[in-house]
């Protein structure tokens, strides 16, 4: 790391000394000047982390000094220099953005720890401004990829949406970035600099979801030893975006209707209400209206969340960004994984086209690393995808063409078709449970041995 540098300006050369000598053997690097006019000129050439000036000076003064550094570099620390007894200046300079001041003559120790803190809580503020950069970044449009009608569609409705505290329903299937969309609406509106904090309404078991949600007091279950902050009250004057909305018990949602129109709550065990001012962005791949109709979600609760709803479409819906998405997370696993990969080959750009994507966006990226860490050249092959994506052409065509089949007086090959139907369905819906049998068997309506068999006979294990 390099050494901050510090400028000291003063008229007084003894107390110049004094200081650079105390300075560097503190190891910063330091500069002097005699006048704050020589100062300028030294800031003009060169960056400095700190400068130290004395208040009473001929021709300019710190102050003056002190205004017109701020004026070119707000981050530039500056600390006054006064005579003991005459502080009047120095809070006046403090007014005007100086970090601090001190008084002669010095006490080192003081002195030495004023510009240590000085320092270090410059570095921390810079540090914060870079991560809220980077997050805002990250969180932008440009972090959603696509140029699709649909996708255009939805960075409109982004764009606007973000201005307003409205609360938003973000509906689709998984993997189709819902929770990236509710940080682009955050990180793109006035609520940027606020906290967001996410609670995955289907991963908390429901004796605890109540206490993630809304906190508890020391005592008031086995276990709660302290009192413990809510996700709602952490939320405070941000967005809370609920995650799997659809999956929250009744009795979560009676609690959660309550927060949503009173701003009000209260900690399991205690009967103190706690007030916040909270955004609600709320996301669900489950038709909630089809939830109400059934009883499983409160109608009510439904029309508080849907205020603003949004649709983040499937992959199979906008293939036209396939291309688009799957060279985006090639770069970025490149990166992660120091390969050079550099390209993807038309075959398997063709291959990926050609698939259905049923856990969508999410599913391609894994497909993308997958290949990007067993690739050893630089390009995506065809043979570095999953077999699913590999033999995605072929049963696609074979499907297509079954309705041209002409039963005639020529023969067919009737189990060469029934068994090229049985492996995609197998390949779709492995595809669709990530690769857990047992769901897969479900969604085919077989049971578990007959899926492994049929593995077996496609030589799918």
């Amino acid at each position: 790391m390099s050494k901050e540098r510090i400028l000291i300006v003063d008229d007084e050369e003894s107390i110049r000394e004094f200081l650079e000598i105390m300075l560097r053997r503190e190891k910063y690097e330091v500069a002097t000047a005699s006048s704050a006019k020589k100062a300028l000129k030294i800031l003009e050439k060169e960056n400095f982390d700190m400068v130290i000036t004395d208040i009473q000076m001929p021709e300019m003064n710190g102050i003056e000094l002190l205004g017109k550094i701020k004026d070119t570099d707000s981050d530039t620390v500056v600390i006054m220099v006064t005579a003991y007894g005459s502080t009047e200046s120095a809070v006046e300079a403090m007014k005007l953005g100086a970090y601090d001041y001190i008084t002669k003559p010095f006490k080192i120790d003081e002195l030495k720890i004023i510009i240590k803190n000085a320092l270090s809580a410059n570095t921390l503020k810079q540090e914060n401004i870079q991560l809220k950069r980077a997050l805002e970044k990250k969180y932008s449009f440009q972090n959603i990829v696509g140029s699709s009608p649909s996708m255009l569609k939805l960075y409109d409705m982004i764009q606007r949406i973000s201005q307003t505290k409205s609360n938003i329903l973000i509906n689709g299937e998984s993997g189709t970035g819902k929770e990236l969309i509710a940080r682009a609406i955050h990180y793109n509106g006035p609520l940027k600099d606020k906290p967001f904090i996410t609670i995955n309404c289907g991963a908390i078991p429901e004796n605890l979801l109540e206490s993630e949600m809304f906190g508890h007091k020391k005592g008031s279950f086995t276990g709660a030893i302290a009192d413990k902050k809510g996700l709602f009250e952490v939320a405070d004057t941000g967005t809370i975006f609920l995650d799997e909305v659809g999956d929250l018990p009744l009795s979560i949602q009676v609690k959660l209707l309550r927060a949503i129109q009173e701003r009000t709550f209260r900690r399991v065990g205690s009967t103190q209400d706690v007030h916040v001012d909270v955004r609600v962005i709320c996301a669900t791949n489950k038709n909630l209206e089809q939830e109400v109709k059934k009883g499983h979600f409160r109608e009510d609760l439904f029309y508080r969340l849907n205020v603003i709803q949004i649709m983040a479409p499937p992959l199979r819906e906008r293939k036209e960004d396939i291309a688009t998405l799957a060279l985006h997370f090639s770069e970025k696993y490149s990166k992660e994984l120091s390969k050079d990969i550099k390209k993807i080959s038309k075959e398997a750009m063709d291959v990926l086209m050609a698939y259905s994507f049923p856990g969508n966006v999410r599913e391609l990226e894994n497909f993308i690393e997958r290949a990007v860490a067993l690739e050893e050249g630089a390009a995506i092959l065809k043979e570095s995808l999953p077999p699913q994506v590999q033999n995605a052409m072929g049963a696609k065509s074979t499907l297509m063409d079954i309705g041209a089949i002409k039963l005639g007086e020529d023969k067919i090959n009737l189990e060469k078709i029934v068994d090229s139907i049985e492996k995609d369905l197998l390949t779709r819906a492995l595809a669709k449970t990530n690769g857990v049998k047992k769901k897969a068997a479900q969604i085919l309506g077989i049971s578990f041995r007959s899926m492994r068999y049929r593995l077996e006979k496609h030589d799918m294990e």
